[in-house]
């Protein structure tokens, strides 16, 4: 269990090579070893995940996790949590997409659908039944400030995150009875593999500094943060402009 100063003693990451959940690993790690179950598609990426853990002194398990079949995420949850309870899940598998694509191709659209809203929605049922069955629990959930307000440069993408974190942000409620935690982190941009080559938003960050907000989150039961924290101010303004002039701003 999470002990008196909020240090998990285990983690999954669904998304196992997912350059923030493995940050925010990392970051739990320095207070203790742990053991952490990476579910993801057997990858080179992957292993070095493993072996990147493992040298923290983690006991590494891995899972087999292909975010597009559906059908398989029970099995897989179940997996997880095989050898021991699970302290602290995180939700950190998705696609960026090309949006002129998206909004074009109606497989490109239904592939961003499938895996950033209805995996995310699978997968949030399944671990929402197993913390449940422990009785405690953190449960992560990443979603994007591009979910707040569709925009034309991204629209397709912030549709299916705006779903994605409407799921977790009731499912925040629905769990709470049952003595489980959900947190619902709101990432801007994030300079990783998938924002690689793409100009740079305003306040755009790394994933060691979404880490430590999701930890500080974790250990204080907060149920919704920002990264970094004043998009949380520029979301809220951004969401009450009025649509004529919305569209004309550079976003």
């Amino acid at each position: 269990m999470i002990d008196a100063v909020g240090n998990p003693q285990s983690v999954l990451l669904m998304g196992g090579t997912s350059e923030i959940g493995l940050a925010v690993v990392e970051a739990f790690a320095t207070d203790r070893p742990l053991r952490v179950v990476l579910a993801a598609r057997a990858s080179e990426r992957l292993d070095v995940a493993k072996v990147r853990l493992e040298k923290l002194g983690c006991a590494v398990e891995t899972v087999e996790f292909d975010a597009r079949a559906v059908e398989t995420h029970s099995d897989v949850v179940r997996s997880a949590f095989a050898h021991g309870d699970i302290d602290v899940a995180l939700v950190a598998f998705g696609l960026l997409g090309d949006n002129e694509q998206a909004w074009t191709d109606v497989d490109a659209a239904v592939e961003l659908a499938q895996v950033n809203y209805t995996a995310a929605v699978a997968v949030g049922v399944a671990l929402g039944k197993k913390l449940s069955e422990q009785g405690f629990g953190s449960l992560v959930a990443f979603s994007s400030v591009a979910g707040e307000r569709a925009r034309r440069s991204n629209f397709v993408y912030g549709s299916t995150k705006a779903g994605m974190d409407a799921f977790y942000s009731g499912l925040t409620e629905a769990l709470r009875p049952e003595g489980v935690h959900v947190t619902v982190v709101r990432p801007g941009f994030v300079h990783t593999r998938m924002t690689e080559g793409l100009k740079p938003a305003p306040l755009s960050t790394t994933p060691e500094a979404v880490a430590a907000i999701v930890v500080d989150a974790v250990r204080n039961r907060r149920e919704l943060v920002w990264a970094p924290g004043p998009l949380r101010f520029v979301m809220s303004a951004l969401r009450h402009v009025p649509r004529p002039l919305f569209r004309r701003l550079p976003v």
